[in-house]
């Protein structure tokens, strides 16, 4: 097991070496870093921190002040850093200086320079900076890695190595080095392949939250529409039809009117596309043919919207428990218990309401419970610990059962409302009708999936059996194989 954990990543059997390419020295007992700002400092850091001496080239040495780098770094100027036997050198400073470093071209030359820097935009016009590197460089070897970690990450010391590295090259021997560099640092490194993938490691800085982006603007969509929606419907048409002045409902109730329809929605969202999917592979009779690309991304972008729902339902669950705190409902009490002592009433009971509170409320906490279960097993600490078949179970089986719940807490809340004239104001629906229609889609598509006729086909088909519609070539073969003229 020891041999194993220092075996290289990548070995001289996976791919040959360049035959072009300068040799690499890959036992150098110094790293060198051209530049002296903070991401420089922070590698030189840890650097040290892993074993490794360090010399540090610098345009002006003597502008450094004293203790800015750990005293086993050495200090040196640029020409000087590079000629102390080292094989790699970090490019620790922005491309627009690459120029200043021609005259060092002799003195680099056979190194292995690993390019640290990012793209100034997301679109990238011509060639990525590590691809001008190599062009201004041609006798050196071009490595491009280090980028994604910043320089607190490279500060919090060894304890971070699930970091991973992303790292490219054309050089087999370049990528090896930095590879064995980073995992002695702690880190975690992925090979990207040849040195045209750096555009695409250049921009991966610059993106924010590439897979929510979809996800985030679907749930604000629906919350824009299910809160314009009620704000139409219950505040704006009655104070313009009637003069009813409810516009303090807008800050807690519309509110929480709109969440659980955004929750039960995006929940619905999750699991449709996999229904759809399924129906897909169902009519075309193989599953070897890919889904359409909006379909794909779609699928890849559940767990996000998954999450999604459940902050909608956790914020639901926070803005129902405050109701009881509001002004507006200790006056509705007061005024309730006055109307009573007025009548005459002494022990009022409403046993439709008493049910219909009691299933309600139980229906909403075992729904938020499962879907808490969710969220939690979407954290990839926990879901690692489970086996297929247990995220499976997690994941679909207790995936449907939160949205039965969510949608039986939902009709549990309107009841027979839906069916009484004064719930059409303006006739317009209420919300909860619009969202639960959806998640009804879902698991009635989701039943008739589960039908013995429609099951077992759809599992031959996922174990590899195609129709002889779509697979004519297969019959072909099948025939020949067997004699059969």
């Amino acid at each position: 097991m020891a041999e194993d954990m220092t075996t290289p990543l990548l070995s001289d059997s996976e791919a040959p070496a360049d035959a072009d390419a300068p040799s690499v020295c890959l036992t150098s007992p110094t790293v060198a870093i051209l530049g002296s700002g903070d991401f420089s400092r922070s590698l030189a850091v840890r650097l040290v921190a892993s074993g490794v001496r360090v010399v540090v080239g610098s345009r002006c040495v003597n502008r450094l002040p004293s203790g800015l780098f750990p005293e086993a770094v050495e200090l040196r100027n640029q020409e000087g850093a590079v000629s102390q036997g080292v094989c790699l050198v970090f490019m620790a400073l922005f491309p627009e200086h690459y120029h200043s470093l021609m005259g060092l071209r002799s003195a680099l030359a056979g190194k292995v320079l690993v390019d640290v820097s990012n793209a100034e935009e997301i679109k990238i016009n011509g060639l990525s900076n590590a691809e001008r590197l190599a062009e201004l460089f041609p006798d050196s070897i071009v490595v491009k890695g280090f980028n994604t970690i910043s320089t607190w990450e490279l500060q919090t010391g060894a304890h971070d190595g699930s970091k991973q590295v992303l790292i490219c090259s054309n050089s087999t021997e370049g990528k090896k080095k930095v590879v064995q560099l980073s995992r002695q640092m702690g880190f975690h490194p992925v090979d990207m392949g040849g040195l045209s993938s750096a555009r695409e490691i250049e921009v991966a800085p610059l993106r924010l939250f590439p897979s929510w982006s979809g996800p985030v603007v679907v749930t604000f969509l629906l919350f824009l529409f299910f809160y314009g929606y009620g704000f139409l419907r219950g505040i704006l048409l009655p104070f313009l039809a009637q003069g009813q002045n409810a516009f303090y409902r807008l800050a807690v109730d519309l509110v929480n009117e709109s969440l659980p329809a955004v929750a039960l929605v995006t929940l619905a969202l999750v699991y449709f596309p996999g229904l759809f999917a399924a129906w897909l592979q169902l009519w075309r009779g193989t599953k070897y043919r890919r889904f359409p690309s909006w379909l794909d991304n779609w699928l890849q972008r559940r767990k996000q919207l998954g999450l999604l729902s459940f902050l909608c339902a956790a914020l639901h669950g926070v803005y129902s428990l405050c109701r009881p705190l509001r002004r507006v409902t200790l006056l509705r009490l007061v005024n309730t218990a006055y109307r009573q002592v007025k009548a005459g009433t002494e022990e009022p009971w409403d046993e439709l309401g008493v049910w219909r509170s009691e299933l309600y409320l139980s229906c909403g906490v075992l729904g938020l419970g499962v879907l808490s279960l969710l969220a939690i097993t979407s954290l990839p600490s926990v879901g690692n610990s489970l086996n297929w078949r247990e995220f499976t179970f997690v994941q679909s089986s207790l995936g449907y059962i939160a949205l039965t719940l969510s949608i039986m807490h939902t009709l549990f809340f309107g009841w027979d409302f839906a069916f009484h004239i004064e719930a059409y104001p303006f006739y317009m629906p209420p919300s909860y009708l619009l969202a639960v229609v959806l998640p009804c889609i879902v698991l009635v598509c989701r039943c008739f999936l589960l039908l013995p006729c429609i099951f077992t086909r759809l599992t031959r088909i996922r174990r590899g059996w195609e129709s002889k519609r779509y697979c004519p070539v297969l019959q072909h073969h099948h025939v020949v194989a067997n004699g059969i003229p």
